[in-house]
């Protein structure tokens, strides 16, 4: 049995994740960190500035972080610290902080470090860069939408699609959202959505004359991202120490 603390156990993604962990047969919910104590599922629920005594009372072997960032660079750093694997799927890092972060797990533990657990959105990422070097004539704009609630924008993962065709076409100018008169020059559109109850919608689009092609994929619920969260955390326990991809853990790519 994997033995799993949760970050951020009373939010959207902590409480699934703990009810998912709870009603497994190979994982085991021993604790989480919240900004209030209390219980998930019978486990422990402790406070930020009890976590390094959790992390010693029940040892765990996989800390899973689903939060906000300034909160995931203390959690990190502290599992890290105390010898737990991680598994991360929080958003919004600036680039100190993931330098933060990378100087925490590297020749520590090993992490699993994600912008989306969703296994069909690392299939999609693949399909696009294999498709972008062969249109980088075409007009690319990206298109993500989520829930009201959702406070970084754009997504972790328009953020990963942006580097993807950076990486692809080369690194074009990023024209947040349009207005006023200007004609289109060779930039990237990128246009976010905000509202109701989006689980998680993503599109690039590439428009050439006569035709268009548009890549995409939708979540209709979280359970896609902590059902690939969990496979991550079975998969992270004894690997190297360092940060991995969740393309490594599907054996999409190697390290």
């Amino acid at each position: 049995m994997t033995r799993v603390v949760v970050a951020g156990a009373f939010g959207r993604m902590g409480s699934l994740l703990s009810r998912m962990i709870a009603g497994s047969d190979r994982l085991d919910l021993v604790g989480g960190v919240d900004i209030r104590a209390g219980e998930q599922f019978g486990a422990p629920v402790v406070e930020p500035t009890g976590l390094a005594g959790l992390l010693e009372e029940v040892r765990p072997d996989v800390l899973v972080d689903f939060t906000v960032a300034p909160a995931a660079v203390q959690n990190i750093r502290t599992a890290a610290e105390h010898g737990v694997a991680l598994v991360v799927g929080t958003t919004g890092f600036s680039s100190e902080q993931e330098a933060a972060n990378r100087n925490a797990i590297e020749g520590r533990v090993p992490a699993v470090i994600s912008t989306n657990f969703s296994i069909g959105v690392n299939i999609f990422w693949q399909l696009l860069r294999e498709a972008a070097p062969r249109l980088a004539d075409y007009d690319i704009e990206v298109i993500e939408a989520h829930h009201r609630y959702k406070k970084d924008a754009p997504s972790g993962t328009a953020k990963t699609i942006l580097s993807i065709l950076d990486q692809a076409v080369g690194a074009r100018e990023k024209k947040y959202g349009r207005e006023g008169m200007e004609e289109r020059g060779r930039e990237i559109g990128v246009h976010v959505v905000r509202g109701g109850d989006i689980v998680g919608d993503h599109a690039v689009l590439f428009a050439g004359n006569f035709e268009t092609i548009t890549l995409s994929h939708r979540a209709y619920d979280r359970a896609v991202f902590a059902t690939g969260a969990l496979r991550a955390v079975e998969w992270v326990p004894g690997r190297p120490a360092g940060v991995h991809t969740f393309a490594e853990v599907l054996g999409l790519e190697s390290r």
